[in-house]
């Protein structure tokens, strides 16, 4: 990993490969080619209205966000602030990358009113429940035990990427949820330096993991305009993706610089995710019947050949008094509404038993 100062060029694509810069987000966003990144993901200042100081019943002090970066002279500044950042994103964001940004009540709303405003295309707005959250020492609001992620497409029509089976695995094969429920950064994970905490508001690992497999795929380029103590390209690193930051603090830049070194890819064999089934070319059974592959008149039977059909000139199925497509037939002998015929029909090849999949399987290969 190498770390690059501010430039007054133009900069390549081997320059946004996998390094971090040390310098302002919006002047040095200006420098990065159109169409750069398959992904962003941004952190921005939360712009939080916190007022006075909080304490604890005891009196000690609460070591909330009250950093210089996160104040702003008013909203319109702010305003200001991400209608800059967000436009140039917008611009060096791929045709068919997206976007996520993450706030609290403070600023998300007014994120994702910009986020509309500039034509990016919403696809999800994402609770992160937090299980351990900051207790309200005051008492006297609900305890703030979320944040809000907003993930949008560049346009409407953009192809971006969207790993619904990996993530169906990932959650125990069941479809995942916009509610996702993961602790706030603590224990070795959390980077500090005379036991304070390096970056107040650092983001946990697991939080980027799930967005970055969910989004993108190895070989992908993310940039993280705000990248604090560097958990994107951390996480970007491990999964086989290329990385860029941005981060104004220089104490928050040598620790991402430090963290980034130290951290091990994970082994290129182990990368490889679930493909999804619409990514996958759609072949009919039918196409197999126009190329030859399997004839008419040929007998297709269960895997106890117990049933049987025979195939038609146009692909479809009889078996004694029903007939139709391979879905359709297999969901009659099975007394059931749907059925999935190509997993439930095999056939005899050369005098070898296998199941018609294997057949469409074998064409898919071909045809990719």
């Amino acid at each position: 990993m190498e770390s690059n100062y501010s430039r007054e060029i133009m900069m390549n694509t081997e320059q946004l490969k996998n390094k971090i810069l040390n310098g302002d987000c919006i002047k040095e966003i200006k420098k990065i080619p159109d169409k750069s990144f398959d992904l962003i993901f941004a952190d921005p200042p939360y712009n939080l209205q916190i007022g006075e100081k909080l304490k604890r019943p005891d009196d000690s002090k609460v070591n909330g966000v009250d950093d210089k970066w996160d104040q702003f002279e008013s909203f319109k500044h702010y305003d200001d602030f991400c209608k800059n950042w967000l436009s140039e994103c917008k611009r060096i964001l791929k045709d068919n990358g997206s976007i996520w940004v993450i706030g609290s009540y403070h600023n998300i709303f007014r994120l994702g009113y910009h986020l509309q405003n500039l034509n990016y295309w919403l696809l999800n707005d994402i609770i992160w429940r937090k299980n351990n959250p900051m207790p309200n020492f005051r008492g006297t609001r609900f305890t703030n035990a979320h944040e809000t992620l907003i993930w949008a497409s560049k346009r409407k029509k953009s192809k971006y990427t969207f790993n619904y089976q990996s993530l169906k695995c990932l959650n125990d094969d069941l479809q995942m949820r916009s509610d996702w429920t993961f602790p706030i950064c603590n224990g070795k994970e959390r980077l500090k330096k005379n036991g304070k905490k390096v970056h107040s508001t650092q983001k946990p690992e697991t939080l980027l993991h799930r967005i970055i497999l969910a989004t993108t795929n190895k070989g992908d380029s993310i940039l993280d305009p705000f990248l604090g103590t560097g958990t994107t390209a951390v996480v970007a690193k491990k999964l086989g993706r290329k990385f860029f930051g941005i981060e104004k603090d220089k104490k928050y830049f040598k620790a991402a610089s430090e963290r980034i070194n130290k951290t091990q890819v994970i082994e290129d064999n182990y990368l490889d995710t679930i493909e999804n089934n619409k990514s996958k070319p759609r072949i009919p059974f039918g196409s197999l019947v126009e190329m030859g592959i399997i004839k008419p008149g040929a007998i297709l039977f269960d895997q106890k050949k117990k049933f049987n059909a025979k195939i038609m000139v146009d692909g479809s199925l009889k078996h004694k008094n029903s007939e139709g497509s391979i879905h359709k037939v297999a969901a009659k002998i099975m007394g059931t509404e749907s059925y999935n015929g190509w997993t439930y029909w095999y056939c005899n090849i050369g005098g070898t038993i296998v199941p018609i999949d294997n057949l469409r399987q074998r064409l898919i290969s071909n045809s990719t």
